[in-house]
C-alpha cells in the first residue's frame, strides 16, 4: 500500500487527488491535508461570491473523496502542527498544493497606510476567510482605486459596485454585504499599467459590467490601438476588447450614480494622506516596443479612501521546503521540489492559470508520482495512521469529511432567503457546530 499526503484542499490538491486515485486504485491512500477544518481553499474563498456557477466545481471534489482510498484531514497546519520532514517519514510522497494566498506589495511609499489593502484580504473579508474577518475596509468616502487589470481586480470593482438586490443568490457572507449596503463610495477606478490589449480579464467578467443596476463602465476611446490591431488577439481576448469598446463608445448612464473608470497606462507611484489614504499619485505611461510600460513624467491624483491592490500572489514560505523568491512560489523543477516531495497548482506555477487549469497540472504530477513510486512495492511508511498518532500527543484535533458535512448542514441552515448558505467565519465556529 502507498500513502500520499495532499497538502492543501483547493483546486489543485483534489484533481491531484483524484488522478492518484485513479492511477493506484486501492494500491494507495491519498490524505488531503488542510489548515482548515473545510475543504476548498479557493473555491470557498477566493471565488466570487457571486459566481456560484464556478463554485459548483466542488461537487465534483466530493466525489472524489467518496472513494475509499481519499480522507480530508482538517484543522492541520503544515509548518506548525507537523513538520514536512515529519510528513516525508509517514508518507511515500507529499504534494505541496497551499496555492499562493499571499498578497504580493507595490513597493511604493503610502502603501502602508490605513485603506490600503491586498485583494487577498479584500476577497477574505467578504469571502468569509477567518483570517480576514475583521478586516473593516472603509467604504464611507465617495472614491475607491483598485490596483491590478486581471480578473481579481474586476471582481473587487464589481463588488463595491453593486446592490443589495444584485446580491441575491450569492454566497456572501452578512458581515460584508451589510457593509457594503451602507457604502458611501461612488465611483471605483481600476487602474492599468499598460493598455486595453494587455489585460486580464475574460469576456464573462467584463460583460457583467453592462449589467450592473447603479454603475456604469467608462472607458475612454482614445486608450484603444486602431481596430485592426484586434485581428492579431486570441479569440478570447479579442472578445473582452470588444466588449471594453462597446464601454468607450456608449456614454454612461444618467441615471445610474455610480462609475467605474478602466484608466489604462496609469502606474501608481505613491499613495498620499494624513495616516490614511486619501489619494493615489498615478503616473501616465506608454508602450514601449516590447510591451513593457515607460513612465513619461506626467502625473496626476485619483482620489481615494480606499485602495485595493490586485497586482498577483504568492505561496507562503514554510521549512523545510526551498523558495522561489522572484517566483512568489516553491523552487521546482517541473513539480519536483526534492526526493518524494513535490509541487503542484500556484505553488508550483505561480499565481497564473484558471481553476481548470490545475486539472491537467495535477495529473502531470500524479503521472510523474506513479512513474517514481509503482503500485505494490511496500515502503512501509503508515500515512493516517502515524498522522493522527502524532496530532493526538500535540493535542491537534482534525477534522474530516464527515465533519465538514455537518459543518455545511449548519450553514446551509442559517442561510439568509435566497442565498445557498450563510458561511462560519471564525474557527472557533467551524468547531463549536461539531460540538467541540
Amino acid at each position: 500500500m502507498r500513502h500520499f499526503a495532499v497538502v492543501g484542499s483547493g483546486p489543485a490538491g483534489f484533481y491531484t487527488a483524484e488522478a492518484l486515485e485513479r492511477a493506484y486504485g486501492d494500491k494507495a491512500r491519498i490524505d488531503i491535508i488542510d489548515r482548515y477544518a473545510v475543504p476548498y481553499g479557493l473555491i470557498r474563498f477566493g471565488v466570487a461570491p457571486d459566481h456560484q456557477s464556478l463554485k459548483a466545481v466542488s461537487k465534483r471534489y466530493d466525489k472524489v473523496t467518496e472513494s475509499a482510498g481519499v480522507d480530508f484531514i482538517g484543522n492541520v497546519t503544515v509548518g506548525r502542527d507537523i513538520s514536512v520532514e515529519e510528513l516525508l517519514e509517514l508518507y511515500d510522497a507529499v504534494i505541496m498544493a497551499i496555492g499562493a494566498p499571499h498578497d504580493r506589495k507595490l513597493g511604493i511609499p503610502g502603501e502602508d497606510l490605513g485603506g490600503v489593502v491586498g485583494s487577498a484580504e479584500f476577497v477574505g473579508w467578504y469571502n468569509g476567510h477567518p483570517d480576514f474577518a475583521d478586516l473593516c475596509p472603509p467604504l464611507d468616502g465617495a472614491n475607491a482605486v483598485v490596483v491590478g487589470n486581471g480578473n481579481v481586480a474586476l471582481d473587487c470593482a464589481r463588488i463595491l459596485s453593486k446592490t443589495r438586490h444584485e446580491f441575491e443568490g450569492s454566497d456572501i457572507v452578512g458581515h460584508a454585504l451589510n457593509a457594503l449596503d451602507h457604502s458611501a463610495i461612488k465611483t471605483v477606478t481600476i487602474l492599468g499599467r499598460r493598455g486595453p490589449h494587455q489585460i486580464a480579464m475574460t469576456p464573462k467578467e467584463l460583460g457583467e459590467l453592462g449589467h450592473l443596476e447603479e454603475t456604469s463602465p467608462v472607458v475612454e476611446a482614445a486608450d484603444f490601438p486602431p481596430v485592426e490591431a484586434d485581428e492579431a488577439l486570441e479569440p478570447g481576448h479579442r472578445k473582452s476588447i470588444t466588449i471594453l469598446r462597446e464601454f468607450a463608445a456608449t456614454p454612461p448612464d444618467a441615471a445610474k450614480p455610480k462609475r467605474m473608470v478602466f484608466d489604462f497606462f496609469a502606474k501608481p507611484l505613491q499613495i498620499e494622506g494624513g495616516g490614511k489614504a486619501e489619494r493615489v499619485i498615478v503616473e501616465r505611461t506608454e508602450l514601449e516596443e516590447n510591451g513593457s510600460a515607460r513612465g513619461t513624467g506626467e502625473t496626476y491624483e485619483v482620489p481615494a479612501s480606499l485602495v485595493i491592490t490586485a497586482i498577483g500572489y504568492s505561496s507562503p514560505r514554510i521549512d523545510g521546503i526551498p523558495y522561489d523568491d522572484r517566483g512568489g512560489k516553491f523552487a521546482n523543477e517541473g513539480g519536483r521540489i526534492a526526493d518524494r516531495l513535490y509541487a503542484v497548482g500556484w505553488a508550483r506555477r505561480g499565481p497564473t492559470g484558471t481553476i481548470g487549469t490545475n486539472r491537467p497540472d495535477g495529473y502531470e504530477i500524479a503521472e510523474i508520482v506513479a512513474g517514481e513510486m509503482p503500485a505494490g512495492r511496500e515502503s512501509g511508511r503508515v500515512g493516517a495512521e502515524g498522522l493522527k498518532r502524532l496530532l493526538d500527543e500535540r493535542g491537534v484535533m482534525p477534522t474530516d469529511y464527515d465533519d465538514w458535512r455537518k459543518i455545511e448542514e449548519t450553514e446551509i441552515g442559517n442561510a439568509r432567503p435566497g442565498s445557498p448558505r450563510e458561511k462560519f467565519v471564525r474557527v472557533e465556529d467551524w468547531l463549536a457546530a461539531l460540538g467541540r
